[in-house]
C-alpha cells in the first residue's frame, strides 16, 4: 500500500488582479492571479437584526469561492489528477463587523472550504486583514476598526499586568499614606501615662 500526500502553500500574489461588486446589501471582491489559475472570490451581506438595545446592523463573510488549477506548475509540482477546482464555503458567517466599520484582525484565522475534488482539503489562512465592503467614507479610507476577537484577548492580556501593577502600586501608596498620617496625628496628641506612680501626689 502506498499513500500519496500533496500539499500546497498558494500566496495571494501581489500583483493580482482585482475587480469586484459594491451594493448596499451585498459586495464582492474577487482576486485572480498567475493568468487566472487561481481565483478568490469573497461576497460580503450587510443585514440588520433586533437586539436588547435596539435595531442593529453588521456586516459578515458570508461566501467564499476559491477556484485552483494543479496543472500550474509554480505551487503543485506533480498533482496526481491535474485540473481546474473549485472550493467553496458552506453556510459561513465571519468576520462579523458592526456596521460603518472596518474589521481589522493581524492574529491568523482558518476558514475550511469544501473541494469539488473530494479527495482534497482546501484551507483559507487569513492574517494582518484589513476590509471594509460597506459604508466606506472616501476612496483609501477605513472607518474606526473593530478588532478581532482575538486581537482583543491578545491586546487585554498585554495590558492585563500593567493595570494590575498600577492597582497594586495605588493600593501600596494609599496604605503608606494613611499609615503616615495616622502616626502624624497619634504622635502630636498628649501622651498621658498609664501607670499612676507617675502622678504627682496631690494634698
Amino acid at each position: 500500500l502506498q499513500l500519496i500526500t500533496e500539499q500546497a502553500d498558494i500566496p495571494l500574489s501581489r500583483g493580482a488582479e482585482m475587480k469586484g461588486k459594491c451594493g448596499t446589501n451585498e459586495s464582492e471582491l474577487e482576486l485572480s492571479w498567475l493568468d487566472q489559475a487561481y481565483t478568490l472570490k469573497l461576497s460580503f451581506l450587510k443585514e440588520g437584526h433586533n437586539t436588547s438595545r435596539g435595531p442593529e446592523a453588521s456586516w459578515r463573510l458570508s461566501r467564499i469561492q476559491f477556484t485552483y488549477d494543479t496543472s500550474e506548475r509554480t505551487y503543485f509540482k506533480d498533482a496526481v489528477s491535474p485540473g481546474k477546482h473549485t472550493a467553496s464555503s458552506h453556510r459561513l458567517s465571519a468576520l462579523v463587523t458592526p456596521a460603518g466599520r472596518s474589521y481589522e484582525c493581524q492574529a491568523q484565522q482558518t476558514i475550511s472550504l469544501v473541494s469539488s475534488d473530494h479527495q482534497k482539503s482546501v484551507q483559507l489562512l487569513l492574517s494582518e486583514v484589513r476590509l471594509q465592503p460597506f459604508d466606506i467614507p472616501a476612496d483609501f479610507v477605513f472607518s474606526e476598526e473593530h478588532k478581532c476577537p482575538v486581537d482583543q484577548r491578545e491586546q487585554l492580556e498585554e495590558t492585563l499586568p500593567l493595570i494590575l501593577g498600577l492597582i497594586l502600586g495605588l493600593v501600596i501608596v494609599i496604605t503608606l499614606g494613611i499609615y503616615h498620617i495616622h502616626h502624624k496625628l497619634t504622635a502630636s496628641q498628649v501622651q498621658i501615662p498609664r501607670d499612676r506612680s507617675q502622678y504627682k501626689h496631690m494634698g
